[in-house]
């Protein structure tokens, strides 16, 4: 059946900022406090949407969850107005407070784990939202997540959504950025690559030392029965916790997947030829390409600081592939040259582009932070929401957005400003009837 990839890209929300809440993310923590700029970081996304649709590619918005997130606040004890709210915790609780601000969502690549129909046994599209429990600024993204989701993809006859996985760190789920599909063509079933850190069971796995695993072998387990996935066309393996303790807090920081294609470091997983064994074994009948970066071409390090892997990578309309990269990688030396010898390689890698993201990279997330992929035949895009769908009209509505309504200047101390969480949630109300999402705010919901 033929299907096509979409790339449904997270809106940045208006309360960007450097909180450096992220612990093994590194970009998070070296820029702490910052002042940052959420209309350029807004802007920036929304032009690499552009760029994409552009190219050809399907491309579609998710919102900004709301922040500061006063409804958690007020779960924690602080009362009174919800201006009230945001002042105190600010004054009694500035971590609490600056945690609930995060923009995070954005990266939705984290927002959930996503199996097309070709790959599960009813035939349907499945999702589960992430739980994100390693990270309090995160774990509270996952019920606005559901309702967005479903709220997009509600037709059941095509769409089953599963609720996150149990809120405890043995089934700690970090979504699809520990998890890649692999395939000959986007309509015919496929190979799901999860990629765990650690074993809430099992002591027998190596772990890492210095930085925490956040994606436990049981969540993906689980999901993987939840999404009603082919055993043998499933395959879990252990990323190197060495990596995580250098900063590679997903495997989308060093390992990315498109159709035949796994660009990936040859430090990514605990067992590389374990890992390309499994997948040839699954894919069968079809050869897979395996592009594997030795470290005496990029070091471990390099990789993190450039994002090399954090790159979409992409199917374009005449069947070539290309690399989307951010702008660091051109500014590594290291990165620089071997993107040189990778075009002149003649691989299924044929071009590379690069993005400026510095807003977001500055929070340690690339271009494929930024994504969360859906594949969906045509009767499946029909059957969602058609408002989020990007085209050009939608550029240019969310652009002017984006001036009407963000700042371009946001220093920590303005996030306990009342008018921001006014500001901000004007704009959201406004963006639910762009995109036609209904109430999905706490704000819309108690008001």
């Amino acid at each position: 059946m033929t299907a096509r990839e979409f790339n449904f890209d997270g809106l940045v929300g208006p309360t960007h900022n450097y909180g450096g809440l992220s612990v093994g993310n590194e970009a998070s923590i070296a820029n702490v406090q910052d002042a940052s700029n959420p209309k350029l970081a807004a802007l920036q996304g929304l032009e690499k949407m552009k760029r994409l649709h552009d190219l050809g590619l399907g491309q579609a918005v998710l919102p900004p969850q709301e922040r500061p997130a006063v409804d958690v606040l007020k779960r924690l004890g602080f009362n009174g107005s919800d201006h009230q709210v945001i002042k105190n915790a600010a004054r009694v609780a500035p971590e609490i407070f600056t945690a609930c601000c995060s923009a995070s969502s954005m990266w939705t690549a984290n927002a959930a784990t996503v199996s097309p129909s070709a790959d599960s046994e009813d035939n349907k599209v499945h999702f589960t939202p992430a739980n994100l429990v390693n990270k309090f600024h995160r774990s509270f993204e996952a019920e606005t997540t559901a309702s967005v989701l479903r709220t997009i993809f509600s037709d059941e006859k095509y769409f089953t959504h599963h609720p996150p996985l149990p809120a405890t760190d043995a089934f700690g789920d970090e979504g699809a950025a520990n998890h890649t599909r692999l395939c000959n063509n986007f309509g015919e079933q496929g190979v799901q690559l999860f990629v765990y850190g650690k074993s809430a069971f099992n002591s027998n796995f190596a772990q890492p030392s210095h930085y925490p695993a956040r994606q436990t072998l049981e969540a993906s387990q689980a999901i993987a029965n939840l999404h009603r996935l082919d055993q043998s066309k499933t395959i879990i393996v252990q990323q190197n916790p060495v990596v995580i303790d250098a900063g590679v807090f997903h495997n989308d920081v060093i390992a990315v997947g498109n159709q035949s294609v796994l660009f990936f470091h040859e430090d990514a997983f605990i067992d590389t030829k374990e890992v390309r064994e499994k997948l040839a074994n699954a894919f069968a009948q079809y050869a897979i390409h395996f592009t594997e970066v030795k470290r005496n071409q990029v070091s471990v390090d390099d990789a993190v600081k450039s994002y090399l892997f954090n790159s979409q990578l992409l199917t374009l309309p005449d069947n070539s592939m290309l690399l989307l990269l951010p702008v660091e990688c051109q500014e590594n030396a290291a990165v620089a040259v071997y993107l040189e010898e990778l075009k002149a390689q003649n691989l299924p890698i044929s071009d590379v582009q690069f993005m400026d993201l510095r807003q977001s990279m500055k929070n340690g997330g690339g271009p494929a932070c930024l994504r969360l992929r859906v594949v969906l035949t045509e009767d499946e895009r029909q059957a969602a929401n058609p408002a989020v769908y990007f085209d050009d009209d939608l550029h240019d509505i969310l652009k002017q957005w984006i001036e009407d309504h963000y700042r371009d200047r946001l220093a920590p101390d303005d996030l306990a400003d009342p008018t921001l969480l006014d500001e901000s949630r004007l704009a959201l109300d406004e963006l639910t009837q762009i995109l036609d999402l209904g109430s999905v705010y706490p704000f819309q919901q108690t008001t």
